[in-house]
């Protein structure tokens, strides 16, 4: 018998080591995380649009899971966009209202999410993932809290709101259009953003297919403003105005994706998420819908923080729907989980892993024994299970300057999912146990004026300055 030698033996070891490294490295997914800005439960085909043409997401819920349980930590976009990226509640990283006492970052703010704070595109990075973020960020706009200093390899897009322009009183600098970290374009043309991030976005999948990306594409539309904006492809195509035409867009640059990883041979190795940062806000007349929900954006009703949520990957997320309730905070620790990267262990990370939700709908359960609704820094409602109680206080928060009396109210939403028949006096023992819940919120998370003590700093930033071209 002739033995190896020493050469070969070592070339042997040497191939496979090789191999189980590519191994390892494709079995890591790709993961695609689409997030609309201001886009209502009930504004896609799938959740029962009758104004809006998504053959794409309706496809694409064909193929894949759909959850009508799915959450926002905030009904506003900062303190929403705060919770996906920390994996936490607003409150808990202190991106819960802004500088000036209001519930979202506006241009030239001191404040931002602390660079300290181990992103969730950092997470992702740790793991071997190339990352990028197209489209609008809204958690600081100064250079030290770009996503660039944030885990992000490049960065494209537009650095807060829409509709944040200059105005009278408001002396903001023209729209910029950031390319990583310089102003490319002062006054970006709002029309183009969704066909731009979403050519951007395509190239990007091009460039990264034979090794594992994120892709963090947060929409610009709907938008903030009472005009939505789409391209000439789309504008004036749609039986709802132009809040329609930019939906029926961005189901297109859904559709554009979807097509790129088929086209490239990764449809079986990526994940893609689709939602919104928030339900549809108020407008006079209607625009989006959040029905068959409660309420509009901005609030805690479930209008504002349930949103839709549909999740694809062939072979591995079975088509289903489920109401199980999960959240955007729990992407976080999902995503880690599916790369085989760890989270931080010197903090707290409000947010679980759901991948037993998304691979067994049938049979998983929730993670959360309750989930909390903040409005800014006042904690107003909470839920568990089916149950969903609307905190008794004395001046409930409607707005920075508003506030009114808040009886307690207590809904079951798996049978009144419109919170229309009060059942608190039916019910004491579960306004006992939520209530029960609420005070351990205060306790870790704070409440209005009187701090948590799981609570972290926001960064501030002294002298901040407006985004200009060099």
């Amino acid at each position: 018998m002739r033995f190896p030698t020493p050469l070969l033996l070592l070339t042997l070891l040497c191939t496979n080591i090789f191999s189980l490294a590519n191994s390892a490295q494709a079995e890591k997914p790709n993961i695609i995380f689409i997030l609309c800005d201001n886009l209502g439960y009930g504004d896609v085909g799938c959740y029962g649009s009758q104004l809006h043409r998504t053959p794409h997401l309706d496809k694409m819920a064909e193929e894949g899971l759909k959850l009508t349980g799915f959450y926002v930590s905030s009904g506003v976009c900062t303190p929403s966009r705060a919770s996906v990226m920390s994996g936490c509640y607003p409150r808990r990283v202190n991106m819960q209202k802004s500088d000036s006492g209001g519930l979202v970052l506006q241009p030239v703010s001191p404040k931002g999410l602390h660079p300290q704070e181990v992103t969730m595109a950092e997470v992702l990075k740790s793991a071997g993932y190339a990352t990028t973020i197209i489209g609008k960020w809204h958690l600081g706009d100064q250079p030290e809290l770009l996503p660039t200093r944030q885990g992000f390899d490049s960065y494209f897009g537009i650095p807060y709101s829409d509709d944040m322009t200059p105005r009278e009183g408001k002396p903001w600098p023209p729209l910029p259009l950031m390319e990583n970290e310089k102003v490319v374009e002062s006054g970006v043309d709002r029309a183009l953003l969704t066909k731009r991030y979403t050519e951007r976005a395509v190239s990007f999948i091009e460039e990264n297919e034979k090794k594992p990306f994120f892709l963090y594409l947060p929409h610009a539309m709907p938008g903030s403003t009472r005009s939505p904006f789409a391209s000439e492809a789309f504008l004036g195509k749609s039986k709802n105005g132009t809040y329609g035409d930019s939906v029926e867009e961005l189901d297109w640059s859904t559709g554009e994706i979807l097509k790129t990883l088929k086209r490239l041979d990764l449809d079986e190795k990526t994940l893609v998420i689709w939602t919104s940062d928030n339900g549809a806000p108020r407008r006079n007349p209607p625009q989006g819908s959040n029905a068959p929900l409660k309420g509009w954006g901005y609030d805690v009703s479930e209008g504002a923080m349930r949103v839709p949520c549909i999740i694809r990957w062939p072979g591995k997320v079975p088509h289903a729907t489920t109401d199980t309730l999960c959240s955007t905070m729990d992407l976080y620790p999902t995503f880690a989980k599916l790369a085989g990267a760890k989270i931080p262990d010197d903090r707290i990370i409000d947010g679980r892993d759901i991948w037993p939700i998304l691979s067994e709908p049938k049979t998983a359960k929730s993670p959360h024994k309750a989930f909390f609704y903040y409005f800014g820094d006042q904690l107003q409602a909470v839920r568990s299970g089916a149950w969903k109680l609307y905190l008794p206080n004395t001046k409930r928060k409607i707005n920075s300057r508003t506030t009114k009396e808040q009886a307690a109210e207590l809904y079951q939403l798996n049978e009144d999912i419109s919170e229309e028949t009060n059942v608190a006096a039916d019910h004491p023992e579960v306004v006992k146990r939520l209530t029960g819940y609420a005070e351990e919120a205060r306790k870790d998370l704070g409440d209005t004026d009187h701090p948590g003590a799981g609570q972290r700093e926001a960064a501030w930033i002294e002298n901040p300055k407006p985004l200009l071209p060099e």
